[in-house]
């Protein structure tokens, strides 16, 4: 593996507004490339053993999700472009996962891989050790607090606030029906006396 590709002027890196311990996030990676000669033709992230990990279709790109064969855990994704497409010099891409629940860290680091079209490969793995940065930083993501109110802290919570209000929508179905049964009764009952009062307003009619 090539330890860079020149002096890094620009870093992989990883964005997620509003990401929490322990909850779920679309995590994007964006990947300048560098260099002046070759196109990025692949990015592999290590992840740290999510249950979920969903990729987003990307037109050109393949998204590759190992597991581990035990846990079925996500510990890494690779997106490679279909031939005759890359990240040309100059130019950067951004690569959308959506996955959790993160860990439950203030910061966790997804280690990339950067592969170039010339055969140049480039590890984004190295962590920073107090305030200097390092050459090749891995992409790092800082994760808020959890906010306590149940989004997004696994699938059963999920399932159960939709649950919750699949049973309120029920409910509420069943009292809109009663009540049109009703007004149909009450319908039908003034009906009948209206014609019953018409009919016997015909009958004095043709007695007169």
């Amino acid at each position: 593996m090539v330890a860079g590709a020149g002096t890094a002027a620009a870093h992989v890196t990883v964005v997620a507004p509003g990401a929490e311990q322990g909850g779920y996030a679309v995590l994007t990676f964006r990947v300048p490339t560098e260099s002046e000669t070759a196109g990025t033709t692949a990015l592999t992230v290590e992840l740290p053993g999510l249950r979920s990990a969903r990729t987003e279709p990307m037109p050109g790109w393949t998204a590759t999700v190992e597991k581990d064969p035990e846990s079925q855990l996500a510990t890494s994704v690779t997106w490679t472009a279909d031939p005759g497409v890359q990240v040309g010099p100059g130019q950067f891409q951004q690569f959308l996962l959506s996955a959790g629940p993160l860990p439950e860290e203030d910061e966790v680091a997804f280690p990339a891989v950067q592969t170039y079209s010339d055969g140049q490969v480039v590890a984004w793995d190295d962590v920073a050790e107090g305030d200097e940065e390092p050459e090749l930083p891995a992409p790092t993501l800082t994760l808020a607090a959890s906010s306590g109110d149940g989004h997004g802290h696994g699938t059963a919570d999920a399932h159960g606030t939709g649950s919750e209000n699949e049973s309120a929508a029920t409910t509420e179905g069943s009292a809109t029906d009663d009540t049109a049964r009703w007004l149909g009764g009450i319908g039908l009952v003034l009906g009948a006396l209206g014609a019953a009062l018409g009919l016997g307003a015909v009958i004095r009619g043709r007695r007169a």
